[in-house]
């Protein structure tokens, strides 16, 4: 049967439609558009992170209304950061860290049970090939600096001890410099280990006393900084990373009390109950039994492990 005049047009009018709904897309149609494309992900949780990044990308866009010049300024800086990047330096944890993501993620998944030791951000100076050492090792091998002795203890939420817990260590040098950031002067790894916690679940070792230091802002996250009318600076601490059989990893640091930048920390990572006195010790014995001819610091910190 032949297809009348009217219902041609008609038809022709549907598809006008349907092209207009995939085609000449402006500001009010756009980010519907690209939701229905993205929400053809066959992971659930694909679609739901793909989703949301495009309503919060979009709707950030529609608030600050970016020039083409500024547009292509934050490609500038999105290429910089990548560029920055490599096996000794992560411009984008920087990034991270400074725009207080990495600290909110942290609180989403590690929200602390009673008794249990607060978590705080990585940092990007964390290396996974750090020397196993014995308790009582000095790691600081011989760069200058004050003394400091730190000890401490690993358990479970009833205070159990828990032994054979693996401690990972590292901090700055006494100018607020890691070892990555001076291998030519260093030689190599160093102010970082990785102990074992003994069968009452305690453990030691000798460095010398970190420094508060700027986070590397030679690049854009420095940049940017500037341009907020920021510092980079992060307080003195040391960093833990503790994990044992059955319970859940903790990465946390430990903030020297009395810090200039406690309330300014510019990765937002200080918490009340991770600030202790990196207390100063006349020459005498120490808390290891070593008897010192000179001045050092000493530093005391018990943790406690969450279940798994």
């Amino acid at each position: 049967m032949a297809i009348r005049r009217s219902n041609l047009r008609r038809l022709s009018a549907v598809n006008e439609r349907q092209v207009n709904t995939m085609r000449n897309f402006d500001e009010e149609t756009i980010t519907e558009a690209v939701l229905e494309r993205v929400g053809q992900a066959r992971d659930p949780r694909m679609k739901q992170i793909s989703e949301a990044l495009v309503r919060h990308l979009h709707g950030f866009i529609r608030e600050v209304r970016p020039s083409q010049a500024e547009w292509e300024q934050g490609i500038r800086f999105l290429t910089g950061t990548g560029h920055m990047c490599d096996d000794k330096r992560q411009e984008f944890i920087l990034l991270s860290d400074v725009l207080g993501v990495s600290m909110l993620v942290d609180a989403i998944n590690h929200g602390a049970a009673a008794g249990a030791t607060e978590s705080t951000v990585l940092g990007p100076f964390y290396v996974e090939a750090a020397p196993e050492k014995a308790l009582g090792a000095n790691i600081s091998d011989g760069i200058d600096g004050e003394p400091l002795i730190v000890t401490g203890s690993v358990s479970s939420l009833d205070g159990k001890a828990i032994a054979g817990a693996t401690i990972d260590v590292w901090h700055s040098d006494g100018d607020g410099y890691y070892d990555v950031q001076q291998l030519e002067e260093t030689g190599g790894l160093t102010m970082r280990a990785r102990f074992r916690s003994d069968a009452n679940g305690k453990f030691y070792f000798w460095t010398i006393r970190p420094a508060a230091y700027p986070i590397p802002h030679d690049g854009p996250v420095g940049k940017m900084l500037d341009a907020q009318g920021r510092h980079p600076w992060r307080p003195a601490h040391v960093h833990f990373m503790i994990s044992a059989s059955g319970y859940q990893q903790l990465v946390t640091h430990i903030f020297a009390d009395g810090d200039q930048y406690l309330d300014s920390d510019v990765v937002f990572g200080v918490k009340d109950s991770l600030i202790r006195m990196f207390a100063a010790r006349p020459a005498g014995v120490a808390p290891d039994g070593r008897i010192l001819d000179a001045p050092f610091h000493h530093l005391n910190y018990d943790f406690g492990l969450t279940p798994a």
